[in-house]
């Protein structure tokens, strides 16, 4: 082998490092995501306080509880995001720079993030998607009111499909194992 094929595919095999700046911009991601969330959580529970407040009127307590499931459901959406950047961060790194040693000497590590192939990491991204889409749906169902037969059919066509997404996900899982 000569010297420049040796070097170019020293230089070729090094530009993976190329990936740290997708892994910690992921991990930057998902750390800023679960702090807003976090705050959110916050933010929601000192609304919630006021549920109790004997001077609340029912439309008022109704309204505060609408507004507080789906404030729920967008904490839920923001956790699976951050979520989603973390298996992203982690399965890149796995993938491309090193095996994370403490995640593979670890009994409590989940096998959510030991991440195999590039496969193995798209199935995985793909499931906590298809959760958020999941989620959205129902941020989206609480706040639709209904004035048409039509309208009705489409959203129990939207659940038909979610459950067979769920479905399918599902039987590709225990194919794969």
């Amino acid at each position: 082998m000569n010297k420049f094929e040796t070097l170019f595919e020293g230089m070729l095999w090094n530009s993976r490092m190329l990936v740290f700046v997708a892994v910690i911009g992921s991990l930057l991601s998902s750390l800023a995501m679960f702090f807003m969330t976090a705050v959110d959580v916050v933010v929601m529970v000192s609304h919630v306080a006021h549920y109790a407040d004997s001077s609340l009127d029912t439309a008022a307590r109704v309204t505060l509880r609408a507004q507080t499931v789906t404030h729920v459901v967008e904490i839920i959406d923001g956790f699976l995001l951050s979520t989603i950047l973390l298996i992203f961060a982690m399965g890149l790194y796995e993938l491309f720079i090193s095996n994370i040693d403490h995640a593979k000497n670890s009994e409590n590590a989940s096998k959510v993030l030991l991440i195999e192939n590039l496969d193995d990491l798209k199935s995985r991204l793909a499931k906590v998607i298809l959760m958020i889409l999941v989620v959205r749906f129902f941020e989206f169902a609480i706040a639709m009111s209904f004035e048409s037969t039509m309208e009705l059919l489409q959203f129990a066509a939207g659940i038909a499909f979610l459950g067979l997404a769920l479905y399918l996900s599902h039987l590709g899982d225990n194919k794969h194992k």
